[in-house]
């Protein structure tokens, strides 16, 4: 894929895949800020590990298995279903009244929170020759520096003028412009594989392994 983009098109595609990065990195950061108002304003002090530990087991679980599927069937269609899927998990997440229903909705989002991440890196492996992935790794990884900086700040702001739900709904508009983005820049590369190509055991026993651990 490397040899068939042109430049322009080439940074166009990594600027819509690292706000997709941004997008998972910055909820990481932001909503944490967020969860003892989150807690007092839902009751639920008993539950206030499960908030983190709902998205962490599910996208842990599903990384994995993303990647994999990536590999056999092109990663546009995947990133591009990660981020949709985590960009509506998010708005459920801003609309839950108790917190039975935001551990559930943080258990779908961390689902394509695993999704995304998977897809992002690898993507990065289709777009640049081996050379200058190495280079690009370490941009991608500077976003998550970023996203530690700006995350806690936006969301401490959120939540003392507006709303804790707000630090999920700010996904939103990032979302919807990093869809947009990697829509017309990455180019779709067909595969000919199929779903009886898939070790469905073998890719659950390391989930489970990995989450066991």
């Amino acid at each position: 894929m490397p040899a068939e983009l042109t430049r322009n098109a080439r940074i166009l595609a990594t600027v819509g895949v690292g706000l997709a990065l941004f997008l998972a990195a910055l909820d990481q950061t932001i909503v944490g800020t967020a969860l003892p108002r989150i807690v007092a304003d839902l009751n639920g002090l008993d539950y206030f590990a499960w908030v983190a530990t709902a998205y962490l087991v599910s996208s842990t679980t599903l990384t994995p298995i993303a990647g994999k599927l990536g590999d056999l069937f092109g990663r546009k269609p995947f990133l591009l279903a990660g981020m949709i899927g985590f960009v509506l998990a998010s708005a459920l997440c801003g609309q839950a009244q108790n917190m039975t229903e935001l551990i559930a909705f943080r258990g779908i989002q961390g689902i394509f929170g695993g999704v995304l991440f998977a897809s992002v890196f690898a993507t990065i492996g289709d777009l640049y020759a081996p050379a200058e992935r190495a280079k690009l790794q370490g941009v991608f990884g500077g976003i998550f520096g970023i996203a530690s900086v700006v995350g806690p700040t936006v969301g401490g702001y959120l939540t003392d003028n507006l709303s804790w739900r707000w630090v999920f709904y700010v996904n939103v508009p990032v979302g919807i412009l990093a869809i947009l983005v990697c829509l017309v820049t990455l180019p779709y590369v067909a595969h000919k594989a199929s779903w009886r190509d898939i070790d469905f055991a073998g890719a659950f026993t390391l989930t489970a392994t990995r989450s066991w651990r």
